[in-house]
This record gives structure tokens, sequence and C-alpha cells, in this order.
């Protein structure tokens, strides 16, 4: 990445390839910052650590040595990267409520051991408790060595997540609610609970925002489902226009 005098910076997409030049301060993690496909700091980065953890060099996707028998699958990842992701490798982006279809915390024993590497960028916030299963999928299905991308919503303020919904058991959106939208839960006692201060990640559903991790409890998880060689990857990558301007909610690389 180089500076310009106007203060924006030259990069390479890894994703498209583009050679854009953006201003500094809009490389933010959510913000379109390609003006070619449109990625973001979050999904360039996501590819960036995914082809140096792979293949040692920050590669543009197009130029991923293609390797068939490398198996990898994504939780609801982005079609910007995916489609071009299973051209070079095998690779399946897998949904929670379409085909082809993956639920995370229930890998079967035809799932289990099959994977390279496992791409999960800002899903894990959305799984119903408890989220240790979650964690544990994602090992399951891992080969030995094998890579876990990760990215989630993490806080650095407080040692333990924050769980919206601690007693979740049967439950259902509905409409009200100052927000538009109340949970209506019944509880494992059958106690029932209405919540009406609810966060979604891009709309209602399956976006429904169920905790915010904190750092220390995110790296828990991951180590206490078995996961190795755990660390935050919150370097920049300046090939690839990857400048983070936040210390929270950065990647995480770990290890089956």
């Amino acid at each position: 990445m180089s500076e310009t005098p106007a203060g924006n910076v030259r990069f390479q997409c890894n994703i498209c390839g583009r050679h854009c030049h953006a201003p500094r301060e809009s490389l933010g993690r959510e913000t379109a910052s390609c003006d070619g496909c449109g990625s973001t700091l979050r999904m360039r980065s996501i590819m960036a650590l995914l082809s140096r953890e792979l293949f040692g060099a920050v590669l543009p996707i197009d130029e991923f040595p293609r390797r068939p028998r490398l198996r990898g699958i994504g939780l609801s990842d982005w079609d910007g990267y995916a489609t071009r992701l299973a051209r070079v490798s095998d690779y399946t982006n897998t949904y929670y409520h379409q085909a082809p279809r993956l639920d995370i915390t229930e890998v079967g024993d035809d799932l289990a051991g099959s994977c390279d590497f496992l791409i999960s960028t800002d899903v894990f916030e959305h799984v119903a408790p408890p989220v240790s299963r979650a964690f544990a999928g994602a090992r399951r299905l891992l080969k030995p060595g094998g890579l876990l991308v990760l990215t989630v919503p993490y806080a650095l303020e407080f040692s333990h997540t924050l769980e919206h919904f601690p007693e979740l058991h049967h439950w259902e959106l509905e409409p009200g609610g100052p927000g538009g939208w109340r949970l209506r839960n019944t509880r494992r006692d059958g106690r029932q609970e209405v919540f009406e201060d609810l966060v979604f990640h891009g709309g209602p559903g399956t976006t429904l925002e169920m905790r915010l991790f904190s750092r220390d409890s995110l790296l828990a998880e991951l180590r206490d489902a078995g996961f190795r060689d755990v660390r935050i990857a919150g370097e920049d990558i300046p090939e690839a226009g990857v400048y983070w301007p936040c210390t929270w909610s950065l990647p995480v690389l770990a290890r089956a």
C-alpha cells in the first residue's frame, strides 16, 4: 500500500484484482473500499490471511494455485469472494436455511475431519446458545492441522461474553417493540420471557445478534474446543489495502 500526496492509499484488491485508491480514513471494517467488487477491509483481510496461511503469500484469488483437492467450507460467505474461491479449490459456500445447508452446531459424521479450511466471518454472534456448540462443530469439521479463519464482533472492555438471551429455548420473533420486532421465549423451566431491544445485522431473522463476545472469551472458546495456534491476526496487510483503524473485532486464526 502506498500513500498519495492527497492522503489516498493505493492497493490491489486481492479479491477481484482491481488496482484501487481510496482515502485512508475510508478503510473501515464494513465500508466498501474497492471500486471494482465493492470489497470491504474485512473481506480482503479474510482472503489475504487465507492466502498467506495456505500458500505463503498474499495473492489475488485468481492467482491462487489450482488445488482441486483442497477442500474448504464457508458459512454464508460473501459471494464476491466465494464464487472466485470455488474456481480454484474444492470450496463450498453453505447456509443455515437453504442449500447447500450446514448447521455448524451439528456437524455429522459425513463431514467430520473433511476440510482443509473453514471460513466463518461474522456468523457465530448469531448462533443460538450455547455457542460452544459452534466452536466444537468448527473443530469437528476440520482435518488435523486444518485452518479456521474467523471474524466476530468482539469488545475489549470486558472479560466475558454478553449473552443477550442466556435462557433461550423455544423462541420466536414477532412484530412489535420499539425496533419493530420482539423475541418471545419459553425457557426450559416453562417461564415466559419477552425481549424488545433487539439488534439485527442486516435484517430480521437469522441475523439477530445473540451475543457480544469479549476478546478473552472468544479466544478461550477456541482453545476449549481443541484449537491450537490461536491468535488475533490484526496486522496490516498493505498490499491488499488492509489497514486496521481499530483494535477490536479483528480476524482470528486457529488450527485444528
